[in-house]
């Protein structure tokens, strides 16, 4: 048995790092945790006990990953996000918090409605916007489950959407709630009939050139959620004009985008008959546009 305490592992680990990761010291405190099952507090707690061998090759080739760029949510599978665990692999985006504001506003939106919704969660990838909204709702109990929201997950990417079923049945075990949930594999609304409520989408909003620089790191997320084209709106317009026939009566759309195209998007959107509003994330950026739709628009 290896002489290797949680202690020395930790602050060799978080040297190794030094220079690659811009949080070193989480970086270890999360794959200790997820190796060995301890919580932070654990980890102070029995900092001097000897790690396993076991848990000790699968931490050190966990540090090589992480030194090649590779983000510690695709090394250990999971990334906590609203508060719930997601499956992710590099298939996905890995759930950031800034997303994290549309679901908030989702969520006020759903339960001042009072009444049962379809929701379309495009472009859903790991399913965190729209899961994290019907887990909340249901957890909390702020709506009954007769009048949980039909909910429908729509990615183009068929192994994305095999995660976002894996979250799902991880995620609301209740075989009710699942039957809420629909998922299409198709290119925006290809395949996707019927009108709803709410629309919720993180798509690809980044710019061409921008991809090219956050790639250069290795961090492995795929490029067909991220690259927004050029000006990172090219699908973002496509998205708001192709909604129009599925959105109904006074239909929102709660989408997220960079700090950078924001106003841009917000702007089309109102050319397209949208009154508009702009959300800002923790950090004070913009980030969530919400679109909603009159009635005259629609026709």
């Amino acid at each position: 048995m290896n002489t290797i305490t949680i202690r020395n592992f930790k602050n060799l680990a978080i040297k190794e790092l030094q220079g690659i990761s811009l949080s070193p010291e989480l970086d270890v405190q999360v794959l200790l945790s997820h190796a060995l099952k301890y919580d932070k507090t654990q980890l102070l707690l029995f900092a001097e006990n000897h790690i396993p061998d076991d848990k000790l090759d699968w931490l050190n080739n966990a540090i090589s990953l992480r030194k090649t760029g590779l983000p510690v949510a695709y090394i250990t599978g999971v990334k906590e996000f609203y508060g719930y665990d997601f499956f992710v692999t590099p298939d996905v985006l890995i759930p950031k918090p800034d997303t994290e504001v549309l679901v908030e506003r989702a969520m006020e939106l759903i339960i001042e409605a009072a009444r049962p919704l379809r929701i379309l969660d495009m472009c859903t990838g790991s399913g965190c916007i729209g899961l994290s909204v019907i887990k909340t709702l249901y957890a909390l109990e702020k709506l009954p489950v007769e009048n949980l929201p039909q909910m429908t997950m729509v990615d183009i990417s068929e192994p994305a959407l095999a995660i976002a079923k894996k979250n799902a049945a991880a995620l609301l075990p209740d075989s009710e709630i699942l039957q809420k949930i629909t998922f299409i594999q198709s290119d925006l609304f290809e395949k996707v009939d019927g009108e709803f409520d709410f629309i919720l989408t993180n798509p690809p909003y980044v710019p061409s050139s921008m991809v090219d620089e956050l790639l250069k790191d290795g961090r492995n997320e795929p490029r067909l959620a991220l690259d927004g084209d050029v000006d990172g709106t090219s699908l973002i317009k496509k998205l708001i004009t192709q909604s129009c026939k599925h959105l109904a009566q006074n239909g929102t759309i709660l989408m997220e985008t960079g700090e950078y195209n924001a106003q841009t998007t917000a702007d089309f959107a109102q050319t397209a008959g949208f009154a508009t509003e702009i959300h800002r994330d923790l950090e004070g950026q913009m980030r969530v546009v919400e679109m909603r739709l009159s009635g005259q628009a629609r026709q």
